[in-house]
C-alpha cells in the first residue's frame, strides 16, 4: 500500500505536468479538488459513512481546505510551469522538515530534539544545494517557481497541525478528507471564474482530460483512502517512509512520458533531505542503539 501511495502522490506531479501545457493553474487546482470531491462522497455513501453535524465543523473543513489542498496544490502547479516533475516533488518532500519546525512552536507535545535540529538542518541544506546558484543570481523564474513549491510544502506543515483537531472532535477520517476537498472546491471555484475565465479556454486535449481525471480520481481521492489505511494499520511514523519513494516516482514518471531530466545536485540534495527525515523520525538513533 505504501509503493502504491508514493505512485499515486508521485504521479500528481506527472499529471500536473502534463496538464500545465494546456490549463491555467487554478483551473488545474480546481478540476482536481472537485473530482476528488465528487469521488469521496461517492465513497462515503458506498461504505455508509455519514457526515457528522457539529458546531464550527464546516469552518474547521475550510481552514483544512484552505492549508492542505488549495494553496499547496495552486503553488505546485504554478510552479511545474517553470520545474520538472520531478524536482516539485523533491522540494515536496521537505514538509515534514517544515512540520518539525512548526510544531515546536505550536504544539506542547512535538517539541524539537538534538536529532531533529540535526535533521531539519541536513534537510534545509540540501534544499539550498538544490537551489544552487539560483540563489546568488537574482529571483530568476524558475527560482521563483522552486520557492513557491517551498511554500507549497509550509503550508502542508501548517495543515498537518491544524488537522489534529479533527481526531478531538471524532471526525472519521474519510469524512475529513471529504469535507477538506469539498470545501476547497467551494473555496478555488470563484477565484477561477475571476482568473482564469474557462469559457474562454480552448478545449483541453483527450491527454489533458485525462491527467485531470487521473489527479482527481487517483492522485487526490483514492490516494487518501490508501492514505488513512495505512495510518491505522502501520501508525504515521511509518507512513512518513512515502516521503522517500514520492520523488522517485515522479522522477521516474517524469522521465519516462516528460523527457524531463535532473542535474547532480538535485539527487545530492534529494539524498540530504532523505537523511534528515531519518534524523527527525529516530530511525538513525534507534539504529545505533541495537548496535550498541
Amino acid at each position: 500500500m505504501l509503493i502504491a501511495l508514493s505512485v499515486l502522490w508521485g504521479g500528481s506531479f506527472f499529471f500536473n505536468g502534463v496538464a500545465v501545457q494546456e490549463l491555467p493553474s487554478l483551473t488545474i487546482v480546481l478540476a482536481r479538488v472537485g473530482i476528488a470531491a465528487l469521488t469521496l462522497w461517492a465513497v462515503l455513501t458506498l461504505m455508509n459513512i455519514r457526515m457528522p453535524r457539529m458546531k464550527g465543523l464546516w469552518s474547521a473543513f475550510f481552514g483544512m481546505g484552505l492549508l492542505n489542498n488549495a494553496i499547496p496544490f495552486a503553488l505546485f502547479v504554478w510552479g511545474q510551469h517553470y520545474i520538472s516533475s520531478g524536482l516539485a516533488a523533491i522540494l515536496n518532500a521537505t514538509t515534514p522538515l517544515f512540520t518539525v519546525l512548526v510544531a515546536h512552536f505550536l504544539t506542547h507535545d512535538e517539541k524539537l530534539s538534538a536529532g531533529k535540529i540535526a535533521g531539519v538542518a541536513l534537510g534545509l541544506l540540501g534544499v539550498i544545494l538544490m537551489l544552487g546558484a539560483e540563489l546568488l543570481a537574482g529571483l530568476g523564474t524558475g527560482l521563483v517557481a522552486q520557492l513557491a513549491c517551498l511554500a507549497a510544502a509550509l503550508s502542508y506543515a501548517f495543515a498537518g497541525i491544524f488537522g489534529r483537531r479533527f481526531k478531538r472532535m471524532g471526525v472519521p477520517p474519510l469524512a475529513t478528507a471529504t469535507g477538506q476537498v469539498t470545501a476547497s472546491s467551494l473555496l478555488m471555484l470563484p477565484l477561477v471564474l475571476l482568473v482564469d475565465h474557462p469559457w474562454n479556454l480552448a478545449p483541453p486535449s483527450i491527454q489533458a482530460w485525462a491527467a485531470i481525471i487521473a489527479i482527481g480520481v487517483a492522485s487526490t481521492a483514492l490516494a487518501y483512502v490508501l492514505y488513512f489505511r495505512i495510518l491505522a494499520a502501520a501508525g504515521a511514523t511509518n507512513l512518513l517512509l512515502v516521503t522517500f519513494l514520492i520523488p522517485i516516482s515522479a522522477i521516474l514518471l517524469g522521465g519516462l512520458f516528460l523527457g524531463e531530466s535532473l542535474a547532480t545536485k538535485h539527487f545530492i540534495g534529494m539524498g540530504m533531505i532523505g537523511i534528515g527525515l531519518l534524523l527527525i523520525d529516530g530511525r538513525i538513533s534507534a539504529f545505533r542503539a541495537r548496535k550498541q
